[in-house]
């Protein structure tokens, strides 16, 4: 293939920047918990962690600019011509067919007020991508298939539901807080109902989601679903702040993008496995997977925030800008216009920032480096999910990261 993956691509490395980011998080947050203050040992760690984290980005940086003038559309070295004709969701159509059902059904038989049940279910009609509740089953099927299981359990099929009302609640959250217009082509329900009570069914949401884990009977598996809300509340306090130092920056992003976006994606998927009977190698094998490909869909939506329409995204565009946040490619470009760090402290919230900053991005390579980025994240879940057994349903979790990179909405 002309447009082959070089080796330095083609490298997976488990210790990623945003890894090693979420590891110094924890690092903290355990020690934390279980001392009350950061010992010298643990600030020692930290600032190995950190020092790692500057040699992944500079390899990425070099990485790019050796290859930013190859252009490459699949994902795979070999056997990709028997991987193009898979569809992830065609194979999964019965499966998927009545989730959004399912998830009214579930919203509606928990309340007797009208107006909650008709702003809790307003973002379940099917419009959506439906990548999370898609992927979790995926691998739920992967993992059974893997392990000799027979056929989908009822509880895997909850797991995904759970996933996707987690996601649609902190969209409704979002949109308090970002006060949004406009989602998925049509009104937000920021736009059609009070603050207070949309607030409130977003928080309805979330319950009925914890009495769904809590019938799945599971520790583990609380724990771990459970994860997911307390990463996205942290997520959403990150992203209120930013730091000072490059660095600091792109380190406090990633882990902002972990714990709002791949959080869920992995966390979900590790409790597929485990409900699956999985060993803690493949349980990890699971979580991996999960966790590249949700930092790859958010780099990519970062990316396409600057490249794509309103129509094709069905929500503004440029919107990060207009809320003061700097995400990867603006954070890329900062190399080259270093006025952008001004900006990025500031909000972009002086006259004609948000103007000027969308243009330095596009006469930068911050958006080459941004899918490059993403790119080495799809590589390393393809590397993965080829650690587990092939079937029908392995194969399509090796398509889903094209998916994933080559979207346009």
């Amino acid at each position: 293939m002309a447009s082959r993956i070089t080796s330095g691509a083609r490298l997976c490395v488990r210790a990623s920047i945003d890894r090693l980011v979420c590891n110094l998080s924890r690092n903290r947050h355990h020690n934390a918990v279980t001392t009350g203050v950061e010992t010298a040992a643990v600030r020692r760690s930290s600032d190995r962690l950190l020092q790692c984290y500057q040699k992944q980005l500079n390899r990425i940086r070099s990485d790019h600019q050796r290859n930013h003038c190859r252009r490459y559309t699949t994902l795979q070295d070999t056997d990709t011509d028997s991987l193009s004709s898979i569809d992830p969701y065609r194979l999964l159509d019965d499966d998927l067919r009545d989730v959004y059902t399912d998830i009214t059904r579930e919203l509606e038989l928990n309340t007797n007020q009208d107006e909650l049940r008709t702003i809790a279910t307003y973002y379940f009609d099917g419009q959506g991508k439906a990548l999370r509740p898609m992927v979790a089953i995926l691998m739920a099927h992967a993992i059974n298939y893997h392990m000799n299981n027979n056929g989908l359990d009822k509880k895997q099929r909850e797991v995904a539901m759970i996933a996707e009302m987690i996601h649609s609640a902190s969209l409704i959250h979002d949109d308090v807080i970002d006060q949004s217009d406009f989602r998925r082509g049509k009104p937000s329900v920021n736009a059609l109902w009070s603050h207070k009570k949309v607030a409130m069914a977003g928080d309805y949401i979330l319950a009925v989601t914890s009495m769904m884990i809590a019938r799945l009977n599971h520790n583990d598996v609380t724990i771990t679903l459970s994860q997911i809300i307390t990463d996205l509340v942290q997520g959403e306090f990150m992203q209120l702040g930013s730091k000072e130092t490059e660095n600091e920056r792109f380190a406090h992003y990633l882990t902002k993008t972990y714990r709002k976006t791949a959080s869920l994606i992995a966390n979900s998927v590790k409790a597929e496995a485990m409900l699956a009977g999985a060993d803690d190698q493949l349980v990890d094998v699971s979580f991996e997977y999960g966790r590249n490909i949700g930092l790859a869909f958010q780099l990519v939506d970062d990316l396409l925030d600057f490249v794509s329409s309103k129509d094709a995204m069905g929500k503004p565009t440029a919107a990060d800008l207009k809320l003061g946040l700097a995400t990867a490619p603006v954070l890329f470009a900062c190399e080259k216009y270093p006025e952008l760090n001004a900006m990025i402290m500031r909000r972009f919230q002086e006259p004609g920032d948000a103007e000027r900053a969308f243009e330095l991005v596009h006469k930068s390579q911050g958006l080459e480096q941004t899918r490059f980025l993403a790119k080495k994240h799809c590589l390393e879940a393809t590397r993965l999910a080829g650690k587990i057994a092939e079937s029908p349903y392995q194969k399509s979790l090796l398509v889903v990261p094209d998916l994933i990179v080559n979207r346009m909405k």
